[in-house]
């Protein structure tokens, strides 16, 4: 059964289920709910979402709003939860909205996300980072090109043993910026210079599809990020995974 079969069974299971606790709710005095971009943005920012315990590889996530799952209903509706789940996998994943290899990088709360996905001592890293990063081009441009080289070389040098796995940066309009392939090149070869493995096209993949965008008009919903989680399944398969 292929991984779009699977999603498509699991979904008609989780509309069940909800209408059956909607049915429960309403009995016991009435349901309330919230558009599905807050429920993400309460709840999809994570560390691990399973054990390691178990023997499951532990995968860190290095992106931003696109990877965090913002505009999905639940965290379990990202792309990067979804394809964890298929694999096995513990998930890690401290990806941040707004954030971009220069964007936003002074005002995070917390530790940086190199660090964060450093200290989780993954068995894979999965970057999806640049998008963001458009929005302070061309003014910054040798800026971006810097941060990338010196995330992916930090990033490197401390997990030698870890696979890297670097997706071409995500984009949401069918419009393209000059900058956009500026920073595809730029990521490309990063990955090409730490030896990692790089799976293109990520930036066209929600082309031409306005109804896998959530209300926002920005961000996938839970359609978008299952699309997302199908090529991102039959890429990862490419590689091996």
């Amino acid at each position: 059964m292929t991984l779009r079969r699977r999603i498509a069974l699991l979904t008609v299971i989780g509309v069940l289920c909800a209408g059956t606790i909607a049915v429960v709710a309403g009995v016991l005095g009435g349901a309330t709910g919230t558009g599905s971009a807050g429920v993400a943005d309460s709840t999809a920012g994570s560390a691990a979402t399973g054990s390691p315990a178990d023997g499951s590889a532990v995968v860190a996530f290095y992106g931003d709003s696109y990877t965090r799952g913002t505009g999905a209903s639940s965290r379990a509706a990202r792309w990067s939860t979804i394809v964890c789940a298929e694999r096995g996998w513990t998930e890690v994943n401290p990806s941040t909205n707004g954030l971009g290899f220069v964007n936003n990088r002074a005002n995070l709360p917390g530790p940086d996300l190199v660090d964060q996905v450093i200290k989780a001592q993954p068995d894979i890293v999965i970057s999806t980072m640049g998008l963001n990063d458009n929005f302070v081009m061309p003014g910054r441009a040798d800026d971006v090109r810097a941060a990338i080289d010196t995330d992916f070389t930090e990033l490197k040098k401390a997990l030698p043993h870890t696979r890297f796995i670097i997706v071409e940066p995500f984009w949401y309009t069918d419009e393209r910026p000059e900058s956009v392939e500026r920073i595809i090149g730029w990521v490309r070869d990063a990955a090409v210079a730490i030896d990692a493995d790089y799976i293109p096209g990520a930036s066209h993949w929600m082309d031409g599809h306005p109804e896998w965008k959530a209300a926002d008009n920005l961000h996938p919903n839970d359609v978008g990020y299952r699309e997302i989680a199908v090529r991102m399944d039959a890429e990862l398969a490419k590689l091996g995974l």
